[in-house]
């Protein structure tokens, strides 16, 4: 603790001589220097103080290597190997040729690392990248260590950065909270920026405040916890909203395939959920050769997995109607089982060829990382999903409205013998409706890939929330399937904080079974003489 408390006093001091340069640095560069070669961990610590005293111009690279093994000392000039494995000269940042004989790595022992620390966080307050000074200013925010007030104030009265200055204000706030002989006046300041700051940090940092603290301070404090309190209770609802928005884009995707074949043919299938399990292994397989063959398109791999994930899922669903359920049209009982029997069968077969475990399925750097809005994170592989649903949805609206295909499939939904009558070929349309169904319930995969295992038992997680979508919005709807599932979506989450994950879907299927008792045909129900009979 010696040690650490002179590292800061000397931190303090630098933060001045960093205000009024001068020739401090080259004078006491050459006693640092000769410590690192001495080999005695008090020499390093000592050096290490000397070099933020003087505020040499080398000491942040000279301390980051000596943290990391690469300061290389031993009764020669010191030098600093980089991470590429160049030598740079220590005292003066230029470029050797190579590295003099007889150097060895600078040893470390925990007093030193400690004090490394230490210097590393104070350096980063007066580093030139406004980037790391705010970095080293959320550091000292969360350690609140006050011996780095001092360095706080220098760094303040330096700071020309908004950003910057806003940390290191958030900073010296967080200290002064809990410093019991800090002024009043300066604490109840201190505590409004914390509240200004509005974060879980700052509620933990304002309920930190000693007990025994004066009663304007803890008045002060109860108000700006119940302020932070009700702003981050906005913010989870907002973050669940989100939450409920992104599921009910997965839902969208995984429902509006049934929601086609449903409305058209009146078959439960009940091996929706396995199409969306082939898209997800298509794009696995698409990710598989890129990675052997061409690693450079894997960034790519998303947009190929795309187009070959709704060609397969299509023909994999062509092949099933083909051979199977036009032998079925108007036995519903007897296409259930079928199509369940049906689904076993591409589990099983997807086991066989891949095994039962997860995949993996890579994300490409577009749909990697977060960002932040206030207190709202938003993971861009969820917002790319969102865009992806909203895409998929416009695409099939285009195709019902502006194409014969389209038009055909309309009729056949409204009244199929009709349809028939007028020259349609209805085996030909539900064929189609079934591949086209199927191949978004690919698409679906594709997206699902990104945010979930990717396994044999994939589509089973879907294909009951599926029905519930089509069910509630109405059969053959895609405007009552897109607003169901993003009622639903939304529904799920703001239930699950409350009720928990299990019965806040229980409560979504009593709400649907009470709602489709009122209005059987669901939200959007379709027009026509067949379906009115």
């Amino acid at each position: 603790m010696r040690i650490l408390s002179s590292l800061l006093r000397a931190l303090a001091l630098a933060t001045l001589l960093a205000l009024q340069p001068g020739a401090a640095a080259a004078q006491g560069g050459d006693d640092a220097f000769a410590r690192f070669g001495a080999d005695s961990f008090s020499d390093t610590n000592r050096a290490i103080e000397i070099l933020i005293t003087s505020a040499h111009p080398q000491a942040a690279p000279i301390i980051e290597a000596l943290a990391e093994g690469r300061l290389l000392a031993g009764g020669g000039p010191v030098v600093i190997r980089t991470t590429d494995g160049r030598f740079i000269d220590a005292r003066t940042g230029a470029a050797l040729a190579s590295a003099p004989p007889g150097l060895a790595p600078v040893r470390l022992n925990n007093s030193v690392r400690r004090g490394i620390q230490a210097a590393l966080g104070g350096l980063g307050l007066l580093d030139p990248d406004t980037a790391r000074r705010i970095l080293a200013a959320e550091a000292v925010f969360k350690s609140r260590d006050a011996a780095l007030l001092p360095v706080l104030e220098g760094a303040l009265a330096k700071e020309t950065d908004a950003r910057a200055k806003a940390a290191l204000r958030q900073a010296q706030a967080a200290i002064l909270v809990a410093k019991a002989d800090a002024p009043p006046f300066d604490r109840i300041a201190a505590i409004d920026v914390l509240r200004e700051r509005g974060d879980q940090d700052a509620l933990a940092t304002l309920r930190s405040l000693p007990a025994e603290s004066s009663a304007s301070l803890k008045e002060a404090q109860a108000r700006a916890v119940s302020d932070i309190e009700g702003k981050l209770a906005l913010w989870r609802a907002g973050q669940n909203l989100w939450y409920g928005l992104s599921l009910g884009s997965v839902l969208l995707l995984a429902a509006i395939g049934l929601a086609i074949t449903f409305g058209v043919m009146g078959v439960i299938n009940m091996a929706h959920g396995e199409m969306v399990m082939i898209g997800a292994y298509t794009t696995f397989i698409v990710q598989e050769v890129i990675r052997t063959s061409a690693p450079g398109l894997f960034d790519y791999s998303l947009l190929i997995a795309v187009p070959l994930a709704f060609i397969v899922a299509g023909l994999v669903g062509i092949a099933i109607e083909r051979g199977v359920i036009r032998f079925l049209y108007g036995r519903p009982l007897e296409t259930l089982l079928a199509t369940w029997g049906i689904s076993l069968i591409l589990q099983q077969a997807v086991r066989t060829a891949f095994g039962p475990t997860n995949r993996e399925v890579g994300a490409p750097n577009f749909m990697s990382g977060a960002f932040e809005i206030g207190q709202l994170a938003i993971t861009w592989n969820r917002l790319w999903i969102i865009v992806f649903a909203i895409l998929v949805f416009a695409a099939l609206l285009a195709i019902l409205k502006l194409t014969p295909i389209g038009l055909q499939m309309r009729a056949v939904t409204q009244n199929r013998r009709m349809a028939s009558a007028m020259g349609i070929r209805t085996g030909r349309v539900d064929a189609l409706t079934f591949g086209l169904g199927s191949g978004v319930a690919g698409l679906a995969g594709v997206a699902l890939s990104q945010i979930d295992n990717v396994s044999p038992n994939l589509g089973q997680s879907y294909i009951i929330d599926s029905f519930m979508v089509v069910v509630f919005g109405g059969v053959g709807n895609l405007w009552g399937t897109l607003v169901a599932a993003m009622t639903l979506g939304v529904a799920n989450k703001l239930l699950e904080p409350y009720a928990g994950a299990v019965l806040g879907k229980i409560a979504l299927l009593v709400f649907i079974i009470l709602f489709i008792q009122k209005r059987p045909r669901g939200l959007f129900a379709l027009k026509g003489r067949a379906v009115e009979a």
